[in-house]
């Protein structure tokens, strides 16, 4: 909790936190009203996937642009910018007239929320490095509280009863209190970095990276989705206990990011990927073991064990030799973000083929792949 007292006693570090938590709470606020927008515009199921791509084509068609953006900007502005970008482009999918501005409207959130999200991990990245403070995963807790705060807002629906008008309140609070603080962060530029050529060498640590945010984030996403239909389906859950594994998976992943600094700081970012991977691996076996309350507490050790490991990874990407940062961060949030949105579609056609069983048994694997994987990267660091 060392990092979570230092978060909340000096305005260098909230302010950066509070970015991260800024981004749920308007993404949160939105998703609260995506039955409301569906009635509103009489669309179907279908029609609302792909209005929901488009906003998955806004963050992807960010990315390989958001590196050159940041550098250019600084890093400190780029963060700043990208808020203020958000709290202008939240508000448009809920005054959305019409299907076709639907589509444009969450195209641009994407985009926004691509680019503060890039800037934010970048943001921390280098603050961490000029202080020799660990404060990444707590950072992530912040985003993890953001979406809290959305759920909380969700009890003035019948009290605003004005989707927009809620959105605006939502927006108002993000953007009061990033005004106060964005002033601690705005003038940090990333310091630079002796670059050099490209090279197989120097892609092969970025790539293991990568292919570890694909499947973290691809098991996260799998949860969110798969977790509820799983004590329904296959542990035969009461109806009242459905919703118990994402919840216990959430409020353990919130924790574990609070808690994560500490032992990182403690340990080092490899090793605390290999324990996070250990405690997810326990808890999958937890979970396949089929018995409620036994994959309910696996879920939640799933939550735990995953927590550290993506702000570790941002954290490491960040700081690879002759690489940029921004680059570094970006190509992490890239592949994490495929991982998070086909992870789930994939896992559904097994799930649908074979059985739910199976989606976690492939989920198991895969962990085990990615401690295999800090092995290899302890080795290069060493």
């Amino acid at each position: 909790m060392k990092s979570l007292r230092l978060i909340l006693s000096n305005p260098r570090y909230f302010a950066p936190s509070w970015v991260f938590a800024s981004i749920n709470i308007l993404f949160g606020t939105w998703a609260i009203y995506i039955p409301t927008v569906k009635e509103k515009l009489g669309i179907d199921k279908a029609d609302l996937g792909i209005a929901i791509f488009f906003l998955s084509l806004g963050v992807f068609v960010i990315f390989p642009v958001a590196a050159k953006i940041i550098n250019w900007l600084g890093v400190g502005k780029a963060t700043w910018y990208g808020i203020l970008f958000s709290c202008l482009t939240a508000l448009l999918p809920l005054l959305a007239p019409n299907y076709y501005s639907l589509m444009g409207a969450l195209f641009l959130l994407g985009a926004s929320n691509g680019i503060t999200d890039i800037a934010m991990n970048t943001l921390v990245t280098e603050i961490e490095k000029e202080d020799q403070q660990n404060f990444m995963s707590a950072s992530h807790g912040f985003f993890s509280l953001g979406g809290v705060f959305a759920g909380l807002g969700s009890f003035l629906i019948f009290t605003i009863n004005n989707p927009a008008l809620h959105m605006l309140y939502a927006v108002i609070l993000v953007f009061v209190v990033n005004y106060i603080f964005h002033k601690h962060y705005k003038h940090i530029v990333a310091a630079p970095v002796e670059k050099e050529p490209f090279s197989l060498k120097l892609f092969k640590p970025l790539l293991v990276l990568g292919i570890v945010s694909f499947i973290i984030m691809g098991g996260e996403g799998a949860i969110v989705d798969w977790s509820g239909l799983y004590l329904q389906e296959i542990s035969m859950a009461p109806e009242t206990l459905i919703g118990t594994g994402f919840l216990a998976f959430s409020v353990m992943m919130t924790l574990g990011r609070f808690l994560g600094d500490s032992i990182s700081a403690s340990i080092g970012s490899i090793k605390i990927v290999a324990l996070g991977a250990s405690i997810a691996i326990i808890g999958f076996l937890f979970v396949l073991a089929t018995h409620t309350y036994m994959a309910i507490a696996g879920f939640a050790l799933i939550g735990l064990g995953f927590s550290v490991i993506i702000p570790e990874l941002f954290r490491i990407g960040g700081t690879v030799k002759g690489v940029d940062s921004s680059q570094g961060v970006s190509f992490i949030a890239g592949t994490g973000y495929s991982g998070f949105l086909l992870g789930p579609v994939v896992l559904g056609f097994v799930a649908e083929s074979f059985s739910l069983k199976y989606t976690f048994v492939i989920l198991l694997i895969c962990t085990i792949i990615v401690l295999g994987a800090t092995y290899g990267l302890y080795r290069r660091r060493r």
